[in-house]
């Protein structure tokens, strides 16, 4: 696999280099461009979420002092400060986007089918929910969320089997979370996950009516008929389990068909929960079961923040912060394809870490990993190091 080339090239084999190209063709990005392409700016910006660049300044430094290589890492010269700038404000955010998506659908392709731990359903299942990435006002006044603070929201749909986004809108932070339902792609047959924060009855029934399901959690002032009730095993967790009509004059308009109603106290934490789907036949604990996995929307908001530069902007335009935003998508996806590419036993963020500081090394990709996974196992044999005394 290595023929003398960097962890940081080997890495940008698990992208499809045509397909970049057809996305900087629909948007002209290269329209009298002479040495700072679209594909440089790519790999520039890829390149710093990948091993911690807190600036352009940080990042420009860190490629100049090895410009001798840049080259064989596919960068044709290392970028000056202005130029990269300049790329990031003005080369429209949506090449980036549009690639996103297709490594997004190469990640749901190969690992689409992946069985969910915990939950036996075959069928794909999406959480939803958003984060928001506070900002400051003077400096992103396009970002209109309160008086004295700006803010942009991920509004993101994961794909629960590929662990990768299926969905993303980004937004200033003024947008409500339940208007997104209006721009979601909705599949025959798939399960919406959400909080009550997206329980608007109207957008709910239009997924329903796209024979697609969702589960969400109710509202405790919510006004309802209990049409049944069906026998449920308390000792599993659940209170009850009921098919119901909506009463209040706008929710019975918005949706006019029946609904279920799940009451369920977690075991471990002792807290009462209320589910609301639209689906009459799946066991109520399998219902419960679902609404837990959409915890891991939350953890992939946490992953990203907490590894990938995002929340310390390159830019103060929107143009640029959508282009940091979604070149940070990029680096997620790439990362999860060379995770299970190379059937990493270590962690992702482990893999990343590890990658942070070897992009110039020349050493096969698996060699890297599996070197780094003996050290780990060893390290982890001894619960405490010995003193030499």
């Amino acid at each position: 696999m290595n023929r003398g080339t960097s962890v940081f090239s080997q890495l940008m084999h698990f992208i499809p280099h045509g397909e970049f190209q057809k996305c900087v063709a629909r948007y002209r990005g290269d329209y009298k461009i002479k040495t700072f392409s679209c594909y440089d700016q790519f790999l520039c910006m890829t390149f710093a979420q990948l091993t911690y660049r807190d600036s352009l300044r940080d990042l420009v430094a860190c490629l100049g002092a090895r410009s001798s290589v840049l080259y064989h890492m596919g960068i044709r010269a290392a970028p000056s400060l202005n130029n990269l700038a300049n790329a990031n404000m003005v080369r429209d955010w949506r090449i980036y986007a549009d690639f996103a998506m297709v490594l997004i659908g190469m990640a749901r392709g190969k690992y689409g089918n992946t069985p969910i731990p915990g939950l036996e359903l075959d069928a794909i299942v999406y959480a939803l929910d958003s984060s928001t990435i506070d900002l400051c006002l003077s400096l992103f006044p396009w970002a209109d969320f309160r008086k004295t603070k700006a803010a942009v929201k991920l509004h993101t749909l994961l794909d629960l089997r590929a662990n990768v986004p299926a969905f993303i809108h980004i937004s200033n932070g003024k947008l409500h979370d339940v208007n997104v339902l209006r721009f979601l792609p909705i599949e025959a047959g798939a399960y919406y996950i959400m909080d009550r924060g997206y329980l608007h009855f109207e957008r709910l029934h239009a997924i329903q009516q796209e024979k697609a399901y969702f589960v969400t959690r109710s509202k405790h002032n919510m006004d309802f008929l209990r049409v049944s009730s069906s026998p449920v095993d308390k000792s599993s967790g659940l209170r009850c389990d009921q098919t119901i009509h909506l009463r209040g004059a706008k929710s019975k308009t918005g949706y006019p068909d029946l609904l279920r109603r799940i009451a369920y106290r977690d075991l471990e934490t002792g807290k009462r929960l209320t589910f609301l789907t639209n689906n009459l036949t799946l066991p109520a604990i399998v219902i419960a079961q679902l609404y837990k996995k959409r915890w891991q929307v939350e953890l992939f908001f946490k992953w990203i923040k907490q590894n990938l530069s995002i929340r310390h902007f390159y830019g103060t335009t929107e143009n640029a912060a959508k282009t940091q935003l979604w070149i940070a998508v990029c680096a997620y996806v790439i990362a999860v394809l060379a995770h299970r590419a190379l059937k990493a036993e270590i962690s992702l963020t482990q893999m990343l870490q590890i990658f942070s500081v070897t992009p110039f090394d020349k050493v096969p990709l698996p060699q890297l990993l599996t070197d780094s996974c003996a050290k780990t196992t060893e390290i982890k044999k001894h619960n405490q190091l010995l003193l030499n005394i």
